[in-house]
């Protein structure tokens, strides 16, 4: 009766909910609380659901499940909460996954911290992508493999136990004592992660990070199929049936045409799932080619918080493998710091990996670029004299992806590079998390690997994604293009208006070589008696201006933490977002705003203006 009860409610709110559970990727931050993420969101929908009421008014005011769709959203807290009610477990204890093998993987790397072995049981196939010796020999995981008839002919075992099922049905589980971890595969869908048992819980946060920092959650589309099919309703469809060949040949054309570089590119689910497919590809490669050497992973410490926690991440599971810290903005220069940083390394004999986002978030800064290619082409020695291994630049261009830097004759022709940018921003204009990267042809073997971790994790964008990115890529420059001029009219209309707040923008000259972001970040001027004081005072003013900017404007001002969207102004402060995981000295407690080529530029200026008369 409970499962039936649960059901019938999922039809009807599925028949009720807001069409921004669907389409939305870009949370709203004035009614999310981190530490409470999902939680929230299912306290209130739980209460929604012992009261019967699937109102849409109600279910629209249910608070943001979390900050970044690709980590889980509306329709992934229902699917995993209806999947839990029908199993009688807590809902926590479910999550999903757009990728198939990455599920197994969060659970190989919390074993593998642990220094505990892992039994993988399985009744058909694994995954496509999964790859035993890659992921033994690269990513250092400890398993044993095991292939049998049925669930009963599970052997016991001193570790943990996963059974991966490919069943059509991907929400139709059964718990067994001797199974510790049930994973169902969909070859459209992605995957269902069920931990069985309250002895396995301490997982469930593991998991939930893996999913944040390497992959995906399972998208909206898909998961709106998983619950209609939850339910025995007809499925919507959601992306045209055969025109994923044609999507993927549009999207990587309108990439090597955007970037001006000749080698395949390559689409992830997410920016974050491309960028760990670069790392994992690179770490591979420094294996089979300098055997034995450290590698060092060089990354900003204030820069996205995504980027730095997933670095260190990778670090702390292969051996031989650690990050460096170096500063890139305010009052360090990227082209010196990234000077010491290589002649440390090359003493070391030591293989270096950057990376960088130029121009930087979000101090939106770009460094000297012909003294950044002199720097990334100098030869180096050890401190034996001899040569020392050449960087790799991982570029991260998502403020701007408009700048070729990999062409024939481009600034870093000549350097090593694999540039890499978040889809959700200008690539889709914020339709889908889906990002996507490419190197230059001094990169060309790199990116091989790349593609084959990429596929590994199975962190291939969806047909959906693909679609989404075909219709809104070639709409790309010219949406950036307007975007700058908002940005600049605004940026100018601020120093007008408050000439003592310091703003954190590309210069004329800059933009004329072609850096034209819509996005900057605005210090606001402070007052008080000691230091504490004054940033005490300078922090509560930036969310009275965005309180006043999303409370005045409500059709266009959003308080979230993205950019490059369609319409409308963005407005974050970076300390308490894109730099969450950041360590507390490094984090900057700023306003970052991000404008669109479709707003109301002179409205948002009349209420700046009663923002400063009001200080």
């Amino acid at each position: 009766m409970k499962s039936n009860k649960a059901l019938d409610y999922i039809k009807e709110v599925l028949a009720n909910m807001p069409i921004g559970w669907l389409n939305t990727t870009t949370h709203r931050l004035d009614i999310y609380n981190e530490k409470l993420a999902k939680v929230q969101f299912l306290e209130r929908f739980e209460a929604l659901y012992d009261s019967g009421n699937s109102d849409f008014s109600a279910l629209n005011e249910l608070p943001t499940a979390y900050d970044y769709i690709r980590l889980g959203h509306p329709l992934s807290c229902v699917m995993e909460w209806g999947i839990a009610h029908l199993l009688e477990i807590k809902a926590d204890n479910v999550i999903s996954f757009s990728s198939k093998t990455i599920p197994v993987l969060s659970i190989l790397r919390k074993n593998l911290l642990q220094n505990k072995i892992t039994q993988i049981v399985y009744t058909d196939n694994l995954p496509e992508g999964f790859d035993e010796k890659i992921l033994k020999e690269v990513y250092g995981y400890k398993f044993e493999l095991k292939q049998v008839d049925n669930l009963d002919a599970i052997p016991s075992f001193d570790g943990s136990t996963v059974y991966m099922s490919g069943d059509k049905n991907i929400a139709e589980f059964v718990l067994k004592s001797n199974i510790d971890f049930l994973i169902n595969t969909h070859t459209d869908f992605g995957s269902v992660l069920v931990v069985n048992g309250e002895q396995n819980e301490s997982y469930i946060s593991a998991i939930q990070h893996v999913r944040r920092r390497e992959t995906i959650a399972m998208t909206p589309a898909n998961c709106l199929n998983v619950l209609q099919q939850l339910v025995g309703a007809s499925t919507t469809k959601t992306s045209s049936e055969n025109n994923l060949p044609s999507a993927k040949e549009q999207v990587l054309a309108a990439i090597n045409n955007i970037t001006n570089a000749e080698t395949l590119a390559l689409v992830g689910s997410s920016g974050l799932s491309i960028q760990y497919a670069i790392l994992m590809g690179l770490v591979h490669y420094a294996k089979e080619n300098h055997e034995g050497k450290a590698i060092k992973i060089v990354v900003p410490p204030n820069c996205y918080g995504g980027t730095n926690d997933q670095a260190r991440r990778v670090a702390a599971c292969i051996e031989n493998v650690s990050v460096m810290d170096f500063s890139v903005d305010g009052d360090s220069d990227m082209v010196e710091s990234i000077d010491v940083v290589l002649a440390e390394i090359a003493k070391a004999d030591a293989v270096p990996y950057i990376i960088a986002e130029i121009p930087t978030n979000p101090r939106v800064e770009v460094p000297d670029l012909e003294q950044l290619r002199e720097v990334l082409s100098k030869s180096r020695k050890t401190s034996t004299g001899e040569a020392a291994v050449a960087p790799v630049f991982i570029l991260d261009q998502t403020f701007c992806p408009n700048v070729q830097f990999l062409g024939e004759n481009d600034i870093l022709s000549t350097v090593r590079t694999i540039s890499f940018a978040s889809g959700s921003k200008f690539p889709s204009g914020g339709k889908c998390t889906a990002g996507y990267c490419v190197g230059n042809t001094k990169a060309a073997d790199l990116m091989e690997k790349v593609d084959l971790h990429l596929k590994l994790c199975d962190n291939e964008a969806t047909q959906l994604q693909m679609e989404i990115l075909a219709a809104q890529m070639p709409s790309m420059l010219q949406r950036i293009n307007d975007a700058y001029k908002n940005t600049r009219a605004f940026v100018n209309y601020i120093n007008e208006v408050l000439p003592e707040a310091k703003i954190n923008f590309v210069s004329e000259e800059l933009a004329q070589q072609g850096f034209t972001p819509s996005v900057f970040s605005l210090d606001l001027p402070t007052k008080g008696d000691s230091v504490a004081e004054m940033e005490a005072y300078k922090r509560a003013l930036n969310l009275k201006l965005i309180h006043l900017m999303i409370t005045e404007i409500p059709s266009e001002s959003k308080y979230c933490v993205s950019y490059g969207q369609l319409k409308g102004c963005y407005w974050t402060v970076p300390a308490t977002s894109t730099q969450g995981t950041t360590k507390e000295g490094d984090k900057d407690y700023i306003a970052r705003v991000a404008l669109s080529p479709d707003m109301d530029l002179e409205l948002h200026k009349k209420v700046f203006l009663d923002f400063v008369n009001g200080i």
